[in-house]
This record gives C-alpha cells, sequence and structure tokens, in this order.
C-alpha cells in the first residue's frame, strides 16, 4: 500500500509543515510501504516551486530511507518534464510516477511518444499513470502494453480509468517485471484478486494500518478477510470522492486531528452535509489516528 501525500495547510494558507512531517511519520509507523510526493493529491498544481522542494527535502529527511518514495513528475509539456529529468535533483527518491499528458488529448501515439521521451531521460523507473477522469484522454491497454514492453525503466502503471476490462487486459498481457497498481481505493481489492499488486491510496493517509492490511490480506490470497475489511470502508470510500480529492481526505484527517480542513483554490473542503456523513462513519468504526 502506497500513500498519496497530502498536502496540510494552515487556517492561513500556508503549508503546515509540522502536520506534514506528524502525518509522514504516522504513515510510516502504520503500515505504508511507500509514499507518493508531489502528486494529485497534494495539490500540487498550487504549490510554489519553493513550496515543493521544502515538501520534497521534508519527506524525505523524515522517511530516512525506512520506505521507498515515488515523486510525481508529470504534465502536458513534454519538454518541460524531459529538462525536469535531466536537471532535478532526485536524491533520495526510488522512482518517479508521471501522469498522461491532460487537457492537450493527444492521441495514442502521441502519449507513446510523451512516455518516450520521459523514459529516455529518466535518471529512476517510471510508474505511469493513467487517470482520464482528471486528464480526459484514456490510455489504452494496447499502449501500456506496448511502453511496457519497449522501455525496460517503465516498471509499473497507476490504473484508475475505473475500466476493470482495461486494467485486467493489461494484467494478463503484461511483461512479467511488469506490475498494475490500482489508482482507486474502492477497487483495490477486486483488483488485487485479478493480479495487480496493490494501490497508490488516497484513504490510506487517514487508515494506513487497516487499509495496508487489507492489501496484505488479499496478497496472501486471504480474500475472506480482506473483504471484511473492504466491505467496513466502502461508505467511506463514496463519501471521500464525493465532493473531490482530497477535499474528503481533509476533512477526514480534520475530523481525527490530524490537520485543518484547508485546501487551495480552486479546491474548496466538502460540504457540510459531507463532512456530517463521515464524521458520523468515522465515530461509528471507532477509527482512530
Amino acid at each position: 500500500m502506497g500513500v498519496a501525500l497530502i498536502t496540510p495547510f494552515k487556517e492561513d494558507g500556508n503549508v503546515d509543515y509540522t502536520a506534514l512531517q506528524s502525518l509522514v511519520e504516522q504513515l510510516v509507523e502504520n503500515g505504508a510501504d511507500f509514499l507518493c510526493v508531489l502528486g494529485t493529491t497534494a495539490e500540487t498544481p498550487t504549490l510554489t516551486e519553493e513550496e515543493k522542494t521544502a515538501i520534497k527535502q521534508l519527506v524525505v529527511k523524515q522517511v530516512a530511507g525506512r520506505i521507498p518514495l515515488l515523486l510525481g513528475c508529470g504534465g502536458n509539456n513534454t519538454q518541460a518534464i524531459v529538462d525536469t529529468l535531466k536537471n532535478g535533483d532526485f536524491s533520495g527518491f526510488q522512482g518517479i510516477l508521471s501522469v498522461t499528458p491532460y487537457y492537450n488529448k493527444p492521441s495514442q501515439e502521441g502519449i507513446y511518444q510523451h512516455y518516450k521521451a520521459i523514459s529516455e531521460a529518466s535518471p529512476l523507473p517510471i510508474v505511469l499513470y493513467n487517470v482520464p477522469g482528471r486528464t480526459g484522454v484514456n490510455m489504452t491497454a494496447e499502449t501500456t502494453l506496448r511502453l511496457a514492453r519497449d522501455f525496460e525503466n517503465i516498471v509499473a502503471i497507476k490504473e484508475a480509468s475505473g475500466n476493470i476490462t482495461q486494467m485486467d487486459d493489461i494484467i494478463k498481457n503484461k511483461p512479467e517485471n511488469f506490475d498494475v497498481i490500482s489508482g482507486d481505493d474502492g477497487i483495490t481489492f477486486p483488483l488485487i484478486t485479478l493480479g495487480a499488486v496493490g494501490v497508490i491510496s488516497v484513504i490510506g493517509n487517514a487508515l494506513p494500518k487497516e487499509f495496508s492490511r487489507m492489501v496484505r490480506l488479499a496478497l496472501n490470497g486471504d480474500y475472506a478477510n480482506a473483504l471484511k475489511i473492504h466491505h467496513r470502508f466502502t461508505e467511506l470510500f463514496s463519501l471521500l470522492f464525493v465532493d473531490g480529492n482530497p477535499a474528503g481526505v481533509k476533512a477526514m484527517l480534520n475530523l481525527m486531528s490530524v490537520c485543518e480542513n484547508v485546501l487551495r483554490l480552486p479546491l474548496v473542503p466538502t460540504r457540510i452535509t459531507t463532512f456530517e456523513k463521515m464524521s458520523a462513519v468515522v465515530k461509528m468504526l471507532n477509527i482512530k489516528f
């Protein structure tokens, strides 16, 4: 279970580095197998370059090599990503997570050429990230498999297309040294039963111990007990995303006294009705951080 790390903010909108340091330590101590830093869940588009650098340095220092770190490194300007990969500081990171180009809506060949350029420039292994609900374009199973076969340093995909048939196609036909990782908490259990190796999780920010246990049980073939945990959190899966990500998980972390319920525009906190429903579920499940 990897965790897509949030960025805590103070009431005044500044990054809460103290809360971030505490959160990172709690995740490492409570079952996270790796962290994904500066991904979508971190509200990265709203962070300054200085803040991004400070966050990277804080996480690397706090983790201190105890678990691997993935760094979000994607965008819709291929050359800019290539320049970052050639000139950036990746000290303390073991791989990059690179989302498919958004807004431009490239063809499948354009997506392939984009990742080819990234592969040729990257000093670290690459995890592809397919999330058409955010990017506006789906990377097909055919393109994913082509990239997996053609480039040794493309080692996995975070699949969040929501298309189980597409994901199963990738799992069925992928090279042995290429992994499929769930990008959606709610389908992690069924995807592992098909052959996925885990998840890059949002709910893991708040429930690292419980959710990592579910992942490990499923990976070990104990589907009955894994399913019990999956069903325990079914309502939370829905509530976490009904008002967008990371609004849901920040509300949940606020209920657990981990951080303030503050996001940067254009994102806003969850609606009061969602917050109240989430509060009731957290109390019912007796969830503590």
